[in-house]
Formats: structure tokens, sequence, C-alpha cells
């Protein structure tokens, strides 16, 4: 035996008889989607989240303690989430978590790590109800209303009046569509038609015709890559040419693999602007490029910093969870590969929009969108 392996093992046997053993690990749950339709963005999630831990870990950890992920597959199923969040709590005792997966299963999370005083960070489920569950709830992305706001304005500066709507019909489609017709009233804008699909929809032939018979400017499309692709390569196919503005669900290379050229010049809002100057991003950028052999996208970048600002919360605490570490959360800024983001008192964030658009099967920054209108909102009145 080495002397520093002595020196760590005489640490260990004495931290036995403290009340916070140096030698424990420091648990932190993230539910996530590894199996079921959402896994490949639950893979792109996990892999997000697993860096920023092993980025903290080799720095010293949290206060000595190496930080645990303690992960289960939630299958983006609110039924499959309680179970998660209760084991979680209950059993694995874990001081904070993350969220790594849809609106639906985190909603249904949420009130378990509520109820046990567990502060929960999410990465980018985006329903208004999450934060609303109560004062553990954190959240890193814009909430959907803000991301429709954001979408309505960039028909304005794109110069278009008249837009179709096209709403997947779940938690994620709806609040992004209640934000842009919020916007598009401000704006002037003129809603010609909105259409809503299911999650299981591929064949969009009907929509496809009503759409291309509205005869819009710009086409508004909620969805995620595996629903979008379809129905932005057969609105192509159709000859409809107008722009398509879609959201962080397209974000992922897997929408350009599915669309394949029609996926060329379709705008996307979301969080990560991947031509960036912010150290922050680029850092992240190489570093998940080199660890995971593949390009980040907004689901890897959103998890990346809810667990960093998880563990930055700890830090502050020194590995306490509870109050502590909701009060240290609350009070913190935080430099993150999708911005500078500091919470509010409903304990969302407010954050400029990034808008991506796809050239040579790529995103590229547009614009940036910012002002008022994204603002979130605050805690309601009692």
């Amino acid at each position: 035996m080495t002397s520093q392996h002595g020196k760590l093992l005489s640490a260990c046997i004495l931290a036995a008889f403290a009340a916070a053993p140096a030698c424990a690990q420091i648990k932190i749950g993230f539910n996530v989607p590894l199996t079921g339709f959402a896994a490949a963005d639950g893979k792109s999630a996990l892999e997000g989240a697993k860096l920023a831990v092993a980025q903290a870990n080799a720095k010293g950890g949290v206060a000595g303690q190496k930080v645990e992920l303690v992960v289960y597959d939630d299958q983006a199923s609110p039924k499959e989430a309680v179970p998660v969040a209760t084991k979680l709590v209950e059993k694995d005792k874990v001081v904070g978590a993350v969220s790594g997966s849809y609106s639906g299963s985190t909603r249904a999370a949420a009130g378990i790590f509520q109820q046990g005083k567990v502060p929960y960070v999410v990465s980018y489920a985006i329903h208004p109800d999450i934060t609303l569950t109560g004062d553990y709830m954190f959240r890193v992305s814009a909430m959907g209303e803000v991301q429709g706001r954001a979408g309505s304005m960039l028909v304005q500066n794109l110069g278009k009046k008249k837009v179709a709507l096209i709403t997947l019909k779940n938690d994620f489609g709806q609040a992004l569509a209640a934000g842009f017709k919020e916007g598009a009233q401000k704006f002037g804008l003129q809603v010609v038609n909105e259409y809503e699909y299911g999650m299981q929809d591929r064949q969009f032939g009907a929509l496809v015709s009503k759409v291309k018979s509205d005869n819009p400017d710009v086409i508004y499309a909620s969805g995620y890559y595996f629903t979008a692709g379809p129905l932005v390569s057969q609105l192509r196919a159709a000859g409809v040419s107008v722009p398509i503005i879609g959201q962080e669900g397209y974000d992922s290379d897997k929408f350009i693999e599915i669309a394949g050229a029609a996926a060329e010049g379709v705008y996307v809002t979301t969080s990560l602007d991947r031509d960036s100057d912010s150290a922050a991003t680029k850092s992240f950028l190489a570093d998940f490029r080199k660890e995971v052999g593949s390009n980040a996208d907004m689901v890897a970048a959103s998890s990346f910093t809810a667990t960093n600002v998880l563990i930055e919360g700890l830090k502050k605490t020194n590995g306490k969870g509870g109050d502590a570490l909701k009060d240290a959360l609350a009070a913190g800024t935080f430099e993150t590969p999708i911005g500078k983001l500091a919470f509010n008192d409903l304990h969302e964030v407010k954050k400029d929009v990034q808008v991506q658009v796809i050239k040579d099967k790529a995103f590229r920054r547009h614009s940036v969108i910012s002002g008022p209108l994204l603002s979130p909102p605050s805690k309601p009145a009692k």
C-alpha cells in the first residue's frame, strides 16, 4: 500500500465517525427516456448530464465527495415517471434531481420531488405547470409560451403576415401554440388556419393539401424531430415552398437526417447557438464532440446545463440538499452553454431565444430574439 493510499484510507475511516462522511458520494437523480419513442433524445440528454458530472468530479467533486448520477428510464411516460421519482426520493435519497425528459413525465415527477423537498432542475420540458408545482422546481429553458412568442417575433422579423399553424396535440405543442397566438395578436399576424396532429402521425397528406390551399406566407409547425422530419419533407414534396419555423423539438441532427434535402432553410427557435462566441458554449460543444463522438444538440446542452446548475448549487451548500440547496439555486447566476442564467421568483429564466437555420446539413446562426416579450411569468399573487 502506498502512503497516499494509506492517507486516503485513514481519512475514510475517520470520516466514518463524522456526521458527513467525506468518502460518501453525493447522489443526484436523473429521469430520462432511454427506451420508447423519445429514446434518441434521452440518449442525448444522458450524455449531456454524464459530461457535467465527469467534469465536476475531475475538479474534485463537491466538498471532497464524488457526484453520482442515479439514472432511471421514464420512457417519457407520466405513468413511469411517478415510480421513478418516488424511488429517487425514498430509496436512493438523492439530494437533488434533474429532468432529462419531456413535459408529460416531468410534470408527473415534479409533485413527488416537491413533496420530498428535493430541488428538481428541468432541462428542456416547457409546460408552464412544472414550476407552478412549487418552490423546489427550477427550469433552465424558456417555457413553451415564451418560445411561442419568440416564434411570432421571428415571423414579424421575416416580414411575413399570413401564418398556417400546425400543432402537435400534446403539452409541448399546445404551450407553443398558445404563446404564438398571443404574439400574433400583438404583431397583427393573421393565423389563416390551425391544424392539429397526434404523436403517432407520420403521414400528413390530407393536412399538407389543406395547408397548400391556405397559401400562407409562413408555417409555424411544432413537433419533435421524428414527427417534424416526415411533416417537413411531405410539405416540400407537395410544392409548399414558404418558410417553415420549428422549435427545440427540431433541434437534432436526426431531424436533418429524416427530412433530408427538405430540412435546408428551415428555421428553428432554440437554446443552443452553434456559432456562439461564448466560452461556455464553445468549450461545451468541443468537449461533447470529443467525449461522445457526435455533435451536441439542444437536449444535450440543456441537460448538461441543468446538471451543472444543480452541482454549482451543491458546491455552495457543501453538498446539502433541501432548503439550503433550493435557496442557493434561487440566488445563483450561472454561466452555461445556453446563456447566462438566473431564476426569477417562479424559478423560470429570462434568456434570449436563438434562431438557427439549417444550411448545408448543419445548424447555423440566423438571428437572436430578445426583449420584454420573452419575459417569463412571475409567481401568481396569493
